[in-house]
Protein backbone atom coordinates (compact mmCIF):
# COMPACT_ATOMS: atom_id res chain seq x y z
CA UNK A 1 0.00 0.00 0.00
CA UNK A 2 2.83 1.99 0.66
CA UNK A 3 4.13 1.74 -3.18
CA UNK A 4 0.66 2.43 -4.41
CA UNK A 5 0.12 5.50 -2.65
CA UNK A 6 3.49 6.54 -3.78
CA UNK A 7 2.32 5.78 -7.37
CA UNK A 8 -0.79 7.69 -7.01
CA UNK A 9 0.96 11.29 -5.55
CA UNK A 10 3.69 11.32 -8.08
CA UNK A 11 1.62 10.62 -11.70
CA UNK A 12 5.03 9.22 -13.20
CA UNK A 13 3.67 5.85 -13.99
CA UNK A 14 0.72 5.15 -16.90
CA UNK A 15 -2.19 4.42 -14.86
CA UNK A 16 -5.25 3.41 -16.11
CA UNK A 17 -8.80 2.86 -14.21
CA UNK A 18 -11.73 0.23 -14.99
CA UNK A 19 -14.51 0.54 -13.81
CA UNK A 20 -17.92 -1.44 -13.17
CA UNK A 21 -21.48 -1.77 -12.16
CA UNK A 22 -19.93 -1.87 -8.14
CA UNK A 23 -18.83 1.61 -8.57
CA UNK A 24 -22.10 3.56 -8.95
CA UNK A 25 -23.67 0.57 -6.39
CA UNK A 26 -21.32 1.99 -3.70
CA UNK A 27 -22.70 5.44 -3.51
CA UNK A 28 -25.78 5.25 -1.01
CA UNK A 29 -28.09 8.27 -1.03
CA UNK A 30 -31.46 9.24 0.46
CA UNK A 31 -35.12 10.42 -1.44
CA UNK A 32 -33.27 13.74 -1.31
CA UNK A 33 -30.27 12.72 -3.22
CA UNK A 34 -28.07 13.32 -0.16
CA UNK A 35 -25.23 10.74 0.26
CA UNK A 36 -26.67 8.77 3.20
CA UNK A 37 -25.07 5.25 4.16
CA UNK A 38 -28.37 4.06 5.25
CA UNK A 39 -30.03 4.96 2.09
CA UNK A 40 -30.43 3.19 -1.50
CA UNK A 41 -27.57 2.59 -3.95
CA UNK A 42 -27.45 5.61 -6.89
CA UNK A 43 -27.49 2.97 -9.26
CA UNK A 44 -29.02 -0.55 -8.31
CA UNK A 45 -27.15 -3.80 -8.46
CA UNK A 46 -28.63 -6.55 -11.00
CA UNK A 47 -31.16 -8.20 -9.08
CA UNK A 48 -32.65 -4.85 -8.14
CA UNK A 49 -32.66 -3.83 -11.66
CA UNK A 50 -34.14 -7.08 -12.83
CA UNK A 51 -37.11 -6.50 -10.28
CA UNK A 52 -37.71 -2.63 -11.25
CA UNK A 53 -37.43 -3.81 -15.09
CA UNK A 54 -40.23 -6.61 -14.82
CA UNK A 55 -42.37 -4.67 -12.64
CA UNK A 56 -42.80 -1.81 -14.65
CA UNK A 57 -44.22 -4.29 -17.72
CA UNK A 58 -47.66 -4.80 -18.12
CA UNK A 59 -50.41 -6.78 -20.18
CA UNK A 60 -48.99 -9.35 -22.70
CA UNK A 61 -45.12 -7.81 -22.36
CA UNK A 62 -45.42 -8.64 -18.65
CA UNK A 63 -47.16 -12.61 -19.36
CA UNK A 64 -44.38 -13.24 -21.72
CA UNK A 65 -41.52 -11.81 -19.40
CA UNK A 66 -42.67 -13.83 -16.43
CA UNK A 67 -43.01 -16.87 -18.64
CA UNK A 68 -39.19 -16.52 -20.21
CA UNK A 69 -38.18 -16.09 -16.40
CA UNK A 70 -40.31 -18.75 -15.13
CA UNK A 71 -38.23 -21.02 -17.62
CA UNK A 72 -34.59 -19.55 -16.49
CA UNK A 73 -32.73 -21.32 -13.83
CA UNK A 74 -33.54 -19.71 -10.72
CA UNK A 75 -35.57 -17.27 -12.31
CA UNK A 76 -32.77 -15.37 -14.22
CA UNK A 77 -31.87 -12.07 -14.51
CA UNK A 78 -32.16 -8.83 -16.61
CA UNK A 79 -29.57 -10.31 -18.35
CA UNK A 80 -30.11 -13.74 -19.29
CA UNK A 81 -34.05 -12.48 -20.04
CA UNK A 82 -33.02 -9.91 -22.25
CA UNK A 83 -31.25 -12.63 -24.06
CA UNK A 84 -33.86 -15.12 -24.94
CA UNK A 85 -36.21 -12.23 -25.76
CA UNK A 86 -33.83 -11.27 -28.48
CA UNK A 87 -33.31 -15.08 -29.19
CA UNK A 88 -37.60 -15.15 -29.50
CA UNK A 89 -36.97 -11.93 -31.91
CA UNK A 90 -34.93 -13.66 -34.26
CA UNK A 91 -36.40 -16.88 -34.24
CA UNK A 92 -39.93 -16.88 -34.35
CA UNK A 93 -41.07 -15.10 -36.85
CA UNK A 94 -45.19 -15.04 -37.11
CA UNK A 95 -45.86 -17.50 -34.88
CA UNK A 96 -46.51 -16.74 -31.58
CA UNK A 97 -45.12 -17.74 -28.31
CA UNK A 98 -46.39 -16.55 -24.93
CA UNK A 99 -49.17 -14.30 -26.97
CA UNK A 100 -46.42 -12.36 -28.56
CA UNK A 101 -44.10 -12.95 -32.24
CA UNK A 102 -41.35 -11.76 -33.44
CA UNK A 103 -42.23 -8.21 -33.67
CA UNK A 104 -43.67 -8.25 -30.59
CA UNK A 105 -40.52 -9.61 -28.95
CA UNK A 106 -38.54 -7.02 -30.76
CA UNK A 107 -40.83 -4.09 -28.76
CA UNK A 108 -40.59 -5.72 -25.92
CA UNK A 109 -36.74 -5.84 -25.63
CA UNK A 110 -37.09 -2.13 -26.73
CA UNK A 111 -39.19 -1.23 -24.01
CA UNK A 112 -36.87 -3.45 -21.11
CA UNK A 113 -33.57 -1.29 -22.69
CA UNK A 114 -35.56 2.08 -22.04
CA UNK A 115 -36.55 0.66 -18.49
CA UNK A 116 -32.81 -0.23 -18.24
CA UNK A 117 -31.69 3.48 -19.48
CA UNK A 118 -34.28 4.94 -17.17
CA UNK A 119 -32.34 3.00 -14.24
CA UNK A 120 -28.63 3.51 -15.28
CA UNK A 121 -29.63 7.12 -16.14
CA UNK A 122 -29.05 8.24 -12.17
CA UNK A 123 -27.29 11.93 -11.50
CA UNK A 124 -24.66 12.65 -9.20
CA UNK A 125 -25.42 13.46 -5.19
CA UNK A 126 -25.83 16.92 -4.43
CA UNK A 127 -23.87 16.46 -2.27
CA UNK A 128 -19.59 15.81 -2.99
CA UNK A 129 -18.93 11.78 -3.34
CA UNK A 130 -16.69 8.77 -5.10
CA UNK A 131 -16.80 10.05 -8.45
CA UNK A 132 -15.82 13.85 -7.37
CA UNK A 133 -12.88 12.76 -4.75
CA UNK A 134 -11.77 10.62 -7.86
CA UNK A 135 -11.54 13.79 -10.52
CA UNK A 136 -10.03 15.65 -7.89
CA UNK A 137 -7.04 13.28 -7.78
CA UNK A 138 -6.59 12.92 -11.29
CA UNK A 139 -6.27 16.50 -11.68
CA UNK A 140 -4.57 17.06 -8.58
CA UNK A 141 -1.20 16.18 -10.49
CA UNK A 142 0.89 17.02 -13.25
CA UNK A 143 1.12 13.86 -15.24
CA UNK A 144 3.31 13.04 -18.75
CA UNK A 145 0.90 10.29 -18.97
CA UNK A 146 -2.91 10.84 -19.19
CA UNK A 147 -5.53 8.78 -16.83
CA UNK A 148 -7.34 6.54 -18.79
CA UNK A 149 -10.38 5.03 -17.46
CA UNK A 150 -12.02 2.11 -19.44
CA UNK A 151 -16.11 1.82 -18.18
CA UNK A 152 -18.36 -1.20 -18.70
CA UNK A 153 -21.30 1.42 -17.25
CA UNK A 154 -23.70 3.24 -19.35
CA UNK A 155 -24.66 6.16 -16.84
CA UNK A 156 -23.32 10.06 -17.44
CA UNK A 157 -21.85 9.97 -13.57
CA UNK A 158 -17.93 10.64 -14.55
CA UNK A 159 -18.56 12.84 -17.25
CA UNK A 160 -20.58 15.07 -14.87
CA UNK A 161 -17.73 14.51 -12.13
CA UNK A 162 -15.52 15.68 -14.95
CA UNK A 163 -17.53 18.60 -16.53
CA UNK A 164 -18.68 19.69 -12.74
CA UNK A 165 -14.81 20.21 -12.22
CA UNK A 166 -13.94 21.79 -15.18
CA UNK A 167 -11.23 18.86 -15.63
CA UNK A 168 -11.02 18.78 -19.78
CA UNK A 169 -11.19 14.59 -20.88
CA UNK A 170 -11.50 13.04 -24.56
CA UNK A 171 -13.94 10.13 -24.54
CA UNK A 172 -13.89 9.30 -28.69
CA UNK A 173 -16.24 12.09 -30.03
CA UNK A 174 -15.30 15.33 -32.07
CA UNK A 175 -17.43 18.13 -33.05
CA UNK A 176 -19.83 20.38 -31.63
CA UNK A 177 -23.71 20.17 -33.59
CA UNK A 178 -23.71 16.19 -33.28
CA UNK A 179 -20.04 15.13 -32.17
CA UNK A 180 -18.93 11.93 -33.96
CA UNK A 181 -16.96 9.05 -33.20
CA UNK A 182 -13.32 9.55 -34.11
CA UNK A 183 -11.07 6.19 -33.88
CA UNK A 184 -8.00 7.63 -35.34
CA UNK A 185 -7.69 9.43 -32.33
CA UNK A 186 -8.19 6.87 -30.10
CA UNK A 187 -5.60 5.22 -31.36
CA UNK A 188 -3.22 7.85 -31.22
CA UNK A 189 -1.82 9.65 -28.01
CA UNK A 190 -1.73 13.44 -30.16
CA UNK A 191 -3.65 14.94 -26.49
CA UNK A 192 -1.96 16.77 -24.17
CA UNK A 193 -1.76 14.40 -21.23
CA UNK A 194 -3.67 16.73 -18.90
CA UNK A 195 -6.72 15.56 -20.81
CA UNK A 196 -8.29 12.43 -19.03
CA UNK A 197 -9.04 9.68 -21.79
CA UNK A 198 -12.67 7.94 -20.84
CA UNK A 199 -13.91 4.83 -22.51
CA UNK A 200 -17.00 3.52 -22.36
CA UNK A 201 -16.16 -0.02 -23.95
CA UNK A 202 -20.54 -0.72 -23.71
CA UNK A 203 -21.40 2.49 -24.93
CA UNK A 204 -23.12 5.27 -22.88
CA UNK A 205 -26.95 6.89 -22.68
CA UNK A 206 -27.10 9.64 -25.38
CA UNK A 207 -25.38 7.52 -27.97
CA UNK A 208 -26.86 7.18 -31.78
CA UNK A 209 -26.52 6.11 -34.82
CA UNK A 210 -27.39 8.86 -37.03
CA UNK A 211 -27.05 8.16 -41.29
CA UNK A 212 -24.90 5.14 -40.25
CA UNK A 213 -22.46 7.27 -38.25
CA UNK A 214 -22.38 6.63 -34.17
CA UNK A 215 -22.86 10.43 -32.84
CA UNK A 216 -23.27 11.72 -29.01
CA UNK A 217 -26.15 13.29 -28.26
CA UNK A 218 -25.29 14.53 -24.79
CA UNK A 219 -29.22 13.80 -23.74
CA UNK A 220 -30.02 10.46 -21.55
CA UNK A 221 -31.73 8.46 -24.23
CA UNK A 222 -30.32 4.79 -24.25
CA UNK A 223 -30.63 3.83 -27.78
CA UNK A 224 -27.58 2.38 -28.69
CA UNK A 225 -25.89 0.46 -25.80
CA UNK A 226 -24.34 -2.60 -25.62
CA UNK A 227 -26.86 -4.33 -23.43
CA UNK A 228 -25.72 -7.18 -21.99
CA UNK A 229 -27.05 -10.41 -24.09
CA UNK A 230 -26.22 -12.80 -26.53
CA UNK A 231 -25.37 -10.23 -28.97
CA UNK A 232 -22.74 -8.62 -26.54
CA UNK A 233 -19.60 -10.36 -28.89
CA UNK A 234 -20.79 -9.70 -32.32
CA UNK A 235 -21.59 -6.02 -31.01
CA UNK A 236 -18.08 -5.67 -29.25
CA UNK A 237 -16.46 -6.28 -33.41
CA UNK A 238 -18.07 -2.88 -33.97
CA UNK A 239 -17.13 0.43 -34.26
CA UNK A 240 -16.50 2.52 -31.89
CA UNK A 241 -16.71 -0.90 -29.65
CA UNK A 242 -13.78 -2.40 -31.48
CA UNK A 243 -11.63 0.91 -31.51
CA UNK A 244 -11.81 1.23 -27.88
CA UNK A 245 -11.80 -2.84 -26.98
CA UNK A 246 -8.05 -2.27 -28.82
CA UNK A 247 -7.43 0.87 -27.02
CA UNK A 248 -7.62 -1.26 -23.22
CA UNK A 249 -5.12 -3.75 -25.23
CA UNK A 250 -2.78 -0.88 -26.52
CA UNK A 251 -2.64 1.00 -23.46
CA UNK A 252 -1.59 -2.60 -21.23
CA UNK A 253 1.16 -3.12 -23.82
CA UNK A 254 2.96 0.17 -23.40
CA UNK A 255 5.72 -0.16 -20.87
CA UNK A 256 5.17 0.40 -17.29
CA UNK A 257 1.51 0.60 -17.17
CA UNK A 258 -0.96 -0.33 -13.89
CA UNK A 259 -4.50 -0.92 -14.32
CA UNK A 260 -6.46 -0.29 -11.21
CA UNK A 261 -10.17 -1.67 -11.12
CA UNK A 262 -12.98 -1.48 -9.12
CA UNK A 263 -16.51 -2.44 -8.99
CA UNK A 264 -15.93 -4.62 -11.77
CA UNK A 265 -16.59 -8.36 -11.51
CA UNK A 266 -14.42 -10.34 -14.12
CA UNK A 267 -17.47 -12.16 -15.49
CA UNK A 268 -17.33 -10.14 -18.67
CA UNK A 269 -15.60 -12.81 -21.10
CA UNK A 270 -14.89 -9.94 -23.79
CA UNK A 271 -13.11 -7.59 -21.38
CA UNK A 272 -11.43 -10.52 -19.69
CA UNK A 273 -9.80 -11.96 -22.92
CA UNK A 274 -8.37 -8.44 -23.73
CA UNK A 275 -6.47 -8.54 -19.91
CA UNK A 276 -5.69 -11.96 -20.72
CA UNK A 277 -3.88 -11.53 -23.95
CA UNK A 278 -1.87 -8.48 -23.17
CA UNK A 279 -1.14 -9.81 -19.73
CA UNK A 280 0.47 -12.80 -21.25
CA UNK A 281 2.45 -10.29 -24.21
CA UNK A 282 3.59 -7.55 -21.68
CA UNK A 283 5.10 -8.88 -18.23
CA UNK A 284 6.12 -5.21 -17.21
CA UNK A 285 2.40 -4.16 -17.09
CA UNK A 286 0.55 -5.29 -13.86
CA UNK A 287 -3.41 -5.34 -12.67
CA UNK A 288 -4.56 -4.38 -9.43
CA UNK A 289 -7.64 -5.58 -9.16
CA UNK A 290 -9.70 -4.79 -5.75
CA UNK A 291 -12.96 -6.88 -5.24
CA UNK A 292 -15.74 -6.24 -2.85
CA UNK A 293 -16.29 -9.87 -1.96
CA UNK A 294 -14.08 -12.03 -0.14
CA UNK A 295 -11.40 -14.17 -2.07
CA UNK A 296 -13.71 -17.40 -1.78
CA UNK A 297 -16.18 -15.38 -3.97
CA UNK A 298 -14.42 -13.54 -6.45
CA UNK A 299 -13.34 -17.04 -8.60
CA UNK A 300 -13.31 -15.00 -12.06
CA UNK A 301 -10.86 -12.83 -10.39
CA UNK A 302 -9.26 -15.37 -8.59
CA UNK A 303 -9.19 -18.15 -11.99
CA UNK A 304 -7.33 -15.02 -14.00
CA UNK A 305 -4.65 -14.34 -11.11
CA UNK A 306 -3.71 -17.57 -11.00
CA UNK A 307 -2.65 -17.66 -15.08
CA UNK A 308 -1.46 -14.21 -15.06
CA UNK A 309 0.88 -13.42 -12.24
CA UNK A 310 1.08 -9.58 -13.20
CA UNK A 311 -2.95 -9.63 -12.16
CA UNK A 312 -2.96 -9.40 -8.32
CA UNK A 313 -6.60 -9.56 -6.64
CA UNK A 314 -6.92 -7.60 -3.42
CA UNK A 315 -10.43 -9.12 -1.74
CA UNK A 316 -12.00 -8.29 1.40
CA UNK A 317 -10.25 -11.27 3.62
CA UNK A 318 -7.36 -12.21 1.54
CA UNK A 319 -5.17 -11.45 -2.09
CA UNK A 320 -3.87 -13.29 -4.67
CA UNK A 321 -0.47 -12.13 -5.36
CA UNK A 322 1.87 -13.54 -8.19
CA UNK A 323 -0.18 -16.67 -8.56
CA UNK A 324 -0.32 -17.45 -4.74
CA UNK A 325 -3.06 -16.65 -2.37
CA UNK A 326 -3.74 -16.11 1.01
CA UNK A 327 -5.37 -14.22 3.86
CA UNK A 328 -4.50 -10.76 5.06
CA UNK A 329 -2.34 -10.77 8.28
CA UNK A 330 -1.71 -6.94 9.28
CA UNK A 331 1.49 -6.49 10.91
CA UNK A 332 2.66 -3.65 13.37
CA UNK A 333 2.09 0.33 12.10
CA UNK A 334 4.99 1.52 10.81
CA UNK A 335 5.05 5.38 11.97
CA UNK A 336 2.68 7.47 11.59
CA UNK A 337 0.60 5.09 9.47
CA UNK A 338 -2.43 4.49 11.48
CA UNK A 339 -4.30 7.53 9.86
CA UNK A 340 -3.06 5.74 6.61
CA UNK A 341 -3.95 2.15 7.17
CA UNK A 342 -7.30 3.39 8.32
CA UNK A 343 -8.07 3.83 5.09
CA UNK A 344 -7.76 1.00 3.37
CA UNK A 345 -8.26 -1.51 6.51
CA UNK A 346 -11.08 -1.37 8.96
CA UNK A 347 -14.76 -2.12 9.86
CA UNK A 348 -16.85 -1.54 6.78
CA UNK A 349 -19.65 0.54 7.52
CA UNK A 350 -18.65 0.47 11.40
CA UNK A 351 -19.46 -3.28 11.53
CA UNK A 352 -18.36 -5.97 11.38
CA UNK A 353 -14.66 -7.92 11.61
CA UNK A 354 -12.02 -5.35 9.70
CA UNK A 355 -11.20 -6.38 6.38
CA UNK A 356 -9.47 -4.71 3.31
CA UNK A 357 -11.34 -1.83 2.05
CA UNK A 358 -10.44 -0.68 -1.10
CA UNK A 359 -12.72 -3.42 -3.01
CA UNK A 360 -15.30 -1.01 -1.73
CA UNK A 361 -15.32 2.03 -5.46
CA UNK A 362 -15.70 5.13 -2.51
CA UNK A 363 -13.04 3.64 0.03
CA UNK A 364 -10.89 3.58 -3.12
CA UNK A 365 -11.21 6.86 -4.42
CA UNK A 366 -11.30 8.26 -0.98
CA UNK A 367 -8.23 6.13 -0.56
CA UNK A 368 -6.63 7.61 -3.66
CA UNK A 369 -7.53 11.77 -3.32
CA UNK A 370 -5.79 11.09 0.01
CA UNK A 371 -2.35 9.91 -1.45
CA UNK A 372 -1.36 13.63 -1.70
CA UNK A 373 -0.97 14.20 2.06
CA UNK A 374 1.94 12.77 3.54
CA UNK A 375 0.57 12.81 7.34
CA UNK A 376 -3.63 12.32 6.04
CA UNK A 377 -4.24 12.90 9.58
CA UNK A 378 -8.11 13.91 8.96
CA UNK A 379 -9.57 16.79 11.06
CA UNK A 380 -11.36 16.08 14.35
CA UNK A 381 -14.94 17.69 13.06
CA UNK A 382 -14.45 15.27 10.01
CA UNK A 383 -14.03 12.42 11.93
CA UNK A 384 -17.01 12.80 14.37
CA UNK A 385 -19.13 13.41 10.81
CA UNK A 386 -17.99 9.80 9.64
CA UNK A 387 -18.29 7.96 12.76
CA UNK A 388 -22.17 9.45 13.32
CA UNK A 389 -22.88 9.06 9.60
CA UNK A 390 -21.67 4.68 10.36
CA UNK A 391 -23.12 4.73 13.69
CA UNK A 392 -19.64 4.56 15.14
CA UNK A 393 -17.20 6.02 17.67
CA UNK A 394 -13.45 6.52 17.69
CA UNK A 395 -11.63 7.69 20.60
Amino acid sequence: MADLRQILSQGRKRIGLLLGAGAPLSIRVDANSRIDPKGKPLIPGVDALTTHVINGLDGQDRIAADAIRSGLPGGGNIESILSRIRLLQEAIGGTQVNGLDGAGYKALGARVCSAIGGVVGAKLPKDRCAYNELVTWISGTQRPHPVEIFTTNYDLLLEEAFEGAKTPYFDGFTGGHAPFFDPVTVAGNDLPPRWSRLWKLHGSLGWKVDHEVVVRSGGYDCTELVYPDHLKYDLTQKQPYAALFERLKHFLLQPDTLLLTAGFSFRDAHICAVLDEALAMNANAAVFAFQFQNLEQEDAARALAFDRPNLSVYAADGAVISGVSGKWRPGDLPKNWAEIRASFWGQRWGAGEPVFLLGDFTSFCRFCSLSHSSEMVRPKETIETESALSGTTEE
